[in-house]
């Protein structure tokens, strides 16, 4: 029997065994990266619940709008309407009034009565009157038609109302269309809007 010479192991070192402790993370690392991935998901929940409180005002804002000015375009519409009845009412004589005429003094009344109860209904649904005489002119809520020299009544003072104005909610539906007074003392403004009346709207005293 041929006995072979006892032969060394031969290692490939091309090949490294892995190393399982090659750049180990320590738990501090870990604890750091946790802490740091807690942080970024609390601040993604704080601005998620954020921008839902948002949306929720939004849209409650929304729901408040419509409800308060659903109905704007049809109140400016009665409002034509109002007008109407109102002319004709100022357009009948004082002594057609007082003639006697049960007829025709119903007829009248009945008149009023529609008027009022016209505009009865849209102030409860949160229409209101602007009948600013006397007060100071707020270029906001009234249109000025034209001015008026008076040196006995402070400047910028709504000496005239040509055609009430009306408001909705706090928005303006129609500005009332006054006559301003001009020539007096300065007049102490009612807020801090020192805005002077604006020119004379020919066309809207041409509608009044």
């Amino acid at each position: 029997m041929n006995n072979k010479p006892n032969e060394e192991p031969v290692f490939n070192e091309s090949v490294a065994p892995e190393d399982a402790t090659a750049n180990p993370e320590s738990d501090f690392d870990v604890l750091q990266r946790f802490m740091q991935e807690n942080e970024e998901l609390k601040d993604r929940a704080l601005r998620l619940a954020a921008e839902m409180e948002n949306l929720r005002r939004r849209t409650a804002r929304d729901v408040q709008d419509a409800r308060s000015y659903a109905i704007a375009n049809f109140a400016r519409d009665m409002l034509t309407v109002s007008d109407n009845l109102r002319r004709g009412l100022d357009a009948i004589p004082a002594e057609a009034r007082e003639s006697g005429d049960a007829a025709f003094k119903a007829l009248f009344e009945g008149v009023d009565l529609t008027e009022r109860g016209m505009l009865a209904a849209l102030e409860r649904h949160g229409v209101k009157k602007l009948d600013p005489q006397g007060e100071r002119f707020d270029p906001n809520f009234h249109q000025a038609m034209f001015e008026v020299p008076n040196p006995t009544v402070p400047s910028g003072t709504v000496i005239q109302v040509v055609q009430p104005g009306y408001s909705i909610g706090e928005r303006v539906l129609r500005p009332a269309m006054v006559g301003v007074s001009t020539g007096g003392p300065k007049a102490a403004p009612a807020n801090t809007n020192t805005a002077e009346p604006g020119p004379v709207n020919e066309q809207a005293e041409k509608d009044a």
